[in-house]
């Protein structure tokens, strides 16, 4: 064996024991008649020392020669450590080497292999074996194993069955653009890569499996940021003869099986919330409720008031900023201007200040008085002492502005506890969206969302108003999970494939699978999906889920490291028979 012990068990009880260890050379200290040179695995960093008085002068001369990062392996005694570092598992003792071997020598690296690297992202990113080799990128990807093993424990001991399903599938409409994969044995045809294993798990209850997840990479070519990437992994889960109630009791379970386990923390409540009620109060469907800040809307407050700005607004709505009625004038400039940035697009902002004796002082003074904007603080929920701000413009646009300014202040004010966890349920979202440039409906989730049964009749009339059976689990303002009941007969799933604009032979060529096998008796089903990587990112206390993934993407798609995406040779293009355009 190349090691006895690995560099993170050893203490003072070991002491007088013959070791082997193997590892990395973290650093060395030469001293010229005392070396010490710390070495590093997985488990943590021991001390070794070399002593010219005490250790074989081949063997001191040849510790001389190591660089950072050689692989070597010592054999030596465990000796008390005169300068005890308390901040390590093995501070107390150190090894005093008998026998040393290089079993790698190295390149200096080009970043600093520290917890606080000298290295940038980019830099990072190209030699990511490297960076794993740093404890917060290790501790990262251990922490990924450690919630994947705990989901797998919880679900498994609820009967789950872990079932793999097929990657090298047929393209399907589900929301993202397919990558695709050229079939060499049939000419002129390609696989799709899953952006999910929908129509499998559904095909799974047809099958009689019950209770099926799997913890699968997911595929979708859209353009990435933070918390997206090109290929992601799924906890993805289905169930037979179950209803909506039945599946969020599974899956509030597991997130306070994860919390407990993961985090050490208890959470009792998980609220729900409609769709339509987080639009309006929020602002956005995974709204943050680790604070307060609830939207105001202020129309019937603002209008007709001589102020044309709010008269020709579809929707005047505030939120009340906990402690900001102290805000500089150069302060509220500055948040001005940050609404006005493209990525939010606002024209202006309004601005009241609550005194604390109870009076009121704002930007539009000149138009309302001090009545008017008590019942503004009143709509917003106002205290003495704080600050509302106030957008205006259509609905839509208007709310998704202020949701963006409500999570920047929570960000400024540090309401945003990375270890504070906040979770809940958003239901019934509408079944379908209205495409503006094509005029046509989508599935606002996907095509086999179950409408609520009470609201079918309204697909003939008024089909932007029916009501999914579906639901999303949040999670401090990221959605990390979703799922529905679904539709489990041909007749409402054609029935749905009709209201998407797909004609009866789009349908059957694109589905006519899965309408088939609901001909065979398909059992009731529902399920959801947790986005693996988004959720360990924030057990894990981060926003971007980046460094708990082992070998990621940039935001150009590209693995810089293996330089992928690339071109393929000649001789492939011609056995798939395909021809390249350059534009």
């Amino acid at each position: 064996m190349y090691r006895s012990h690995n560099c993170g068990e050893l203490n003072a009880s070991n002491i007088n024991t013959e070791v082997t260890l193997a590892g990395w050379v973290q650093k060395s200290r030469d001293k010229g008649f005392m070396n010490w040179v710390d070495l590093r695995d997985r488990y943590g960093i021991t001390q070794l020392i070399f002593d010219e008085s005490r250790t074989d002068k081949t063997v001191f001369e040849l510790a001389k020669t190591l660089g950072r990062e050689f692989v070597i392996q010592v054999k030596g005694t465990v000796i008390e450590r005169e300068a005890k570092n308390k901040n390590i598992p093995t501070g107390e003792i150190e090894i005093l080497v008998s026998e040393l071997t290089i079993l790698n020598s190295a390149l200096t690296p080009p970043f600093t292999i520290e917890d606080e690297t000298d290295g940038g992202e980019d830099i990072r990113m190209k030699y990511r074996y490297l960076d794993i080799r740093r404890n917060p990128v290790k501790n990262s990807l251990l922490f990924r194993h450690k919630v994947a093993m705990e989901v797998r424990k919880y679900l498994s001991d609820l009967d789950f069955c872990e079932v793999e399903t097929p990657y090298l599938i047929k393209s399907t409409p589900e929301g993202a653009r397919d990558f695709v994969v050229p079939s060499r044995m049939n000419e002129g045809q390609f696989y799709a890569l899953p952006q999910s294993p929908q129509t499998f798990k559904q095909l799974l209850m047809v099958g009689g499996m019950d209770k099926y997840f799997q913890i699968v990479k997911c595929f979708r070519d859209e353009d990435l940021r933070a918390d997206r990437q090109p290929e992601f992994t799924q906890i993805d889960c289905e169930m037979a003869f179950v209803e909506q109630e039945d599946i969020l009791n599974v899956f509030e379970g597991l997130t306070r099986h994860l919390l407990k386990e993961i985090k050490g923390i208890e959470v009792d409540k998980f609220p729900r919330i409609t769709y339509d009620y987080a639009m309006k109060t929020y602002g956005n469907d995974k709204p943050d409720i680790r604070f307060g800040m609830k939207f105001g809307e202020l129309n019937q407050f603002a209008q007709h008031k001589e102020f044309p700005v709010f008269n020709a607004a579809e929707l005047v709505v505030g939120i009340a900023v906990p402690g900001a009625g102290n805000y500089t004038r150069k302060e509220i400039d500055g948040l001005i201007d940050w609404v006005k940035r493209p990525q939010v697009g606002a024209s202006g902002m309004v601005y009241v200040k609550c005194n604390e004796d109870g009076t009121y002082k704002s930007s539009v003074d000149k138009f309302y008085d001090q009545d008017d904007l008590t019942n503004w603080a009143k709509a917003t929920e106002a205290n003495p002492g704080d600050m509302i701000f106030v957008l205006s413009g259509p609905a839509n646009k208007t709310r998704a502005q202020l949701s963006a300014l409500r999570m920047e202040l929570a960000a400024r004010l540090g309401l945003r506890n990375p270890e504070e966890f906040a979770p809940l349920w958003v239901v019934d979202f509408p079944l379908l969206e209205l495409d503006e440039e094509s005029g046509r409906y989508h599935a606002m989730h996907h095509p086999f969302t179950s409408p609520k049964p009470e609201d079918m009749a309204l697909l003939e009339t008024e089909p932007g108003k029916v009501r999914a059976n579906a639901y999303d689990m949040v999670l401090n303002g990221n959605e990390i999970g979703g799922g529905s009941i679904r539709i489990h007969d041909k007749a409402t799933q054609q029935l749905m494939f009709k209201y998407l604009g797909f004609t009866e032979e789009e349908a059957k060529a694109q589905f006519g699978f899965l309408m088939d096998a609901f001909q065979f008796g398909a059992p009731p089903h529902g399920g959801l999906a947790f986005g693996l990587d988004r959720l360990v990112a924030i057990l894990g206390g981060q926003e971007t889920i980046r460094d708990f993934i082992a070998f990621p993407k940039n935001n150009s798609g590209r693995d810089v490291m293996i330089d992928a995406p690339a071109a393929i040779d000649d001789a492939q293009l011609k056995e798939l028979r395909i021809k390249i355009d350059t534009i």
